[in-house]
């Protein structure tokens, strides 16, 4: 995920990000010094000690920056570092996108307090706009500052923390701007192999891949999902009617899911909270983004016989192209 300064926002937002920001800096520490201190809670020692493996592995065998992100540590007291807030019309899937000098144009606005993205939040349903708010628990600034392991990434255990790292250092490896599917895909694919080669070296077996699975299937759901949504969306319909239509897609979507679930699962029910709460079009707009073009990738890596330099010499060339020769190649990638 990105926050960066957005040049035409408003005096407050511009602030909130200023001081969003500096705070996080400010919070900043060397994960040494937090390892070798013993008045530190032992957990969080023992975790940072297990990070720092991951991260010279990182720079070392991923050939990702060696530099001091993730060699630091910040304590934010909160359970995310950012907020997004993300909106679509009422009858439409294309997000409100903000844009951003150094990221480009993102399709969220981020907010360092959660009654903030609140307060956006409720402005945007009153002019009529579907609205969904995120929490981020790490994001990039794509080199611009040494980006620390925050206390919101270290609930997972040591090895998501590991695949957070990986994703993203691959993000100030190479990032290309207002291309979220690009950057996203390409960060996910170094995070897996990323994980699954950091798996191999400590002697551990593959992943079972049933979880993997199970959000795969979930994820095509949505994107069914939303390609339905289009294509009703297109339709000259009036808008009682198409609100009409439009709760029966995702009512849809709610019975395919427990279908699913039911049958194949085996009481997987992780997705329950997310699949019952309020529905809108906003809440579909992250997914497919993180894994759109990773088959491509995979296949360029393989093209590539692992070497990790050789590949991102050739993400470099096709990130250089233009846009829609871009995706026509990862497409012909994907197919492959």
């Amino acid at each position: 995920m990105f926050l960066l300064l957005n040049g035409c926002a408003s005096v407050s937002y511009y602030g909130q990000l200023a001081s969003g920001q500096l705070q996080l800096l400010r919070a900043r520490e060397p994960v040494s010094d937090v390892i070798a201190d013993p008045g530190r809670d032992q957990q969080l020692r023992a975790h940072l000690a297990q990070s720092q493996k991951a991260r010279t592995f990182a720079s070392q065998q991923l050939h990702l920056p060696d530099n001091q992100s993730y060699r630091l540590y910040a304590d934010i007291s909160r359970p995310f570092v950012v907020w997004n807030v993300f909106a679509t019309p009422e009858f439409s899937l294309t997000p409100q996108n903000h844009c951003f000098p150094i990221a480009g144009c993102v399709a969220y606005r981020g907010y360092y307090s959660q009654s903030a993205a609140r307060g956006e939040a409720a402005l945007q349903r009153q002019q009529g706009m579907d609205v969904s708010i995120g929490g981020v628990e790490a994001y990039s600034t794509l080199g611009w500052f040494n980006d620390p392991i925050i206390s919101s990434m270290m609930g997972w255990g040591d090895e998501r923390l590991a695949t957070l790292i990986f994703h993203e250092l691959a993000h100030q490896r190479f990032y290309v701007k207002d291309d979220t599917e690009f950057n996203e895909s390409f960060a996910t694919f170094v995070e897996q192999e990323g994980t699954r080669q950091w798996r191999a070296v400590r002697g551990l077996a593959p992943e079972n891949g049933a979880q993997e699975q199970h959000r795969d299937q979930f994820i095509q759901l949505v994107l069914d999902t939303r390609k339905r949504l289009e294509r009703l969306y297109a339709l000259p319909l009036p808008a009682d009617q198409m609100r009409q239509r439009k709760a029966a897609e995702f009512e849809r979507l709610r019975g395919e899911y427990r279908q699913l679930r039911d049958s194949q699962w085996a009481g997987d029910k992780r997705y329950d909270a997310w699949i019952n709460a309020p529905m809108n079009n906003a809440r579909l707009l992250p997914f497919g983004l993180y894994d759109q073009w990773v088959p491509a990738f995979a296949t360029l890596f393989r093209q590539k016989s692992g070497d990790w330099v050789k590949f991102y010499a050739a993400v470099e060339k096709l990130g250089a192209l233009p846009v829609g020769e871009r995706k026509a190649a990862l497409k012909a990638l994907a197919g492959s």
